[in-house]
């Protein structure tokens, strides 16, 4: 049995079968070939996966590197392989004059995660820049590329957490980061920003995240544990009438987001403790691993929130990290 502890972000103690790095597209290939019938799960730095149970089976980490960048008249071309750390990414881009990933700096977790939970912070999603993923299907053992129109991209969603779920192994992704260079700057502590550079904006995103966020590497968390919820606008309605002063971000004309953390933080969870998880006293949207905490308590904390927000509010949260137990992913 090889411990899990180590291997992802909450730190909650957890055992796999076996453990396989997997650092090359053809230690994929044999990998792929021989587990074709074998439980697996595939890890990439463990910051948006809880281990809730021992699990049995192998898990995978995908550790492919390499960074190659090409250009057109109008673009960059990058293609960065799956186990490149999603941050250093952002960096390299930046040190070397290449704009746009700034608002999603410090981040954690891998590149290869990224187009699954289509990351974004601060009024970016990386979608945008996303022209293809490269993956190997689990079934054929053969490598497929798939453009970002197919990829199903939805808020913290993809075709990678539904009918690819489990089924692909991302090995690689391609980016075109624009040469004409436009500053998003619409959100929160970033609109108070002037004419701001691209590196001054990589400043401010990482300031307020390391403000807000507590480090996975001082404080056992996996960032956001729930999606924002999004309700129509006849539903949100409805709810102003009994709750005036609800926070919610437009989306179109018939939809809107809610601040989960706001939902949370109204019925008194901050710094709430179920066993040795807590409900982040500064940021009620992060659940952490405070004091030793289990698996089955952070079940519990969030399945306690779940059912409090579904009474109080009648919206159903959904959790963005994945809660991995004993035969594969669990829900609330």
């Amino acid at each position: 049995m090889k411990s899990l502890q180590q291997l992802h972000t909450f730190g909650l103690p957890a055992h796999c079968t076996d453990f396989v790095r997997i650092q090359s597209v053809h230690s994929a290939h044999t990998f792929i070939a021989q587990h074709l019938e074998q439980p697996f799960y595939l890890l990439g730095q463990g910051s948006n996966t809880a281990f809730v149970a021992d699990y049995q089976g192998t898990v995978a980490e995908v550790a492919l590197k390499g960074i190659d960048v090409q250009e057109n008249d109008s673009h960059y071309i990058i293609k960065a392989a799956a186990g490149e750390s999603w941050h250093e990414l952002v960096v390299y881009c930046l040190k070397h004059t290449m704009y746009g990933f700034e608002n999603l700096a410090l981040i954690p977790g891998t590149v290869g995660a990224a187009p699954i939970q289509n990351i974004g912070a601060y009024g970016v999603e990386v979608e945008r820049f996303i022209q293809s993923v490269q993956y190997i299907d689990l079934k054929t053992n053969q490598v497929h590329s798939i453009a970002a129109k197919d990829c199903e991209f939805g808020y913290r969603d993809s075709i990678f957490k539904h009918a690819l779920w489990q089924k692909a192994m991302i090995v690689g992704v391609t980016f075109l980061l624009p040469k004409a260079w436009q500053p998003v700057v619409t959100y929160g502590e970033l609109a108070a920003l002037h004419a701001p550079s691209a590196q001054d904006i990589f400043n401010k995103v990482v300031e307020v995240r390391q403000a807000k966020l507590p480090d996975p590497n001082v404080l056992g968390n996996a960032g956001s544990f729930f999606k924002n919820p999004i309700i129509s606008c006849e539903t949100l309605a409805a709810l102003h009438q009994q709750f005036p002063s609800m926070p919610f971000y437009p989306l179109d004309a018939e939809a809107v987001k809610i601040p989960a953390a706001w939902l949370i933080d109204q019925l008194g969870f901050k710094g709430q403790f179920e066993g040795g998880i807590r409900c982040h006293p500064k940021q009620a949207l992060v659940l952490t691993n405070a004091e030793q905490g289990t698996g089955e308590q952070l079940l519990s904390l969030a399945r306690r929130i779940k059912n409090a927000v579904a009474e109080q509010f009648s919206i159903d949260l959904e959790h963005e990290v994945q809660l991995i137990g004993a035969n594969g992913k669990v829900l609330l």
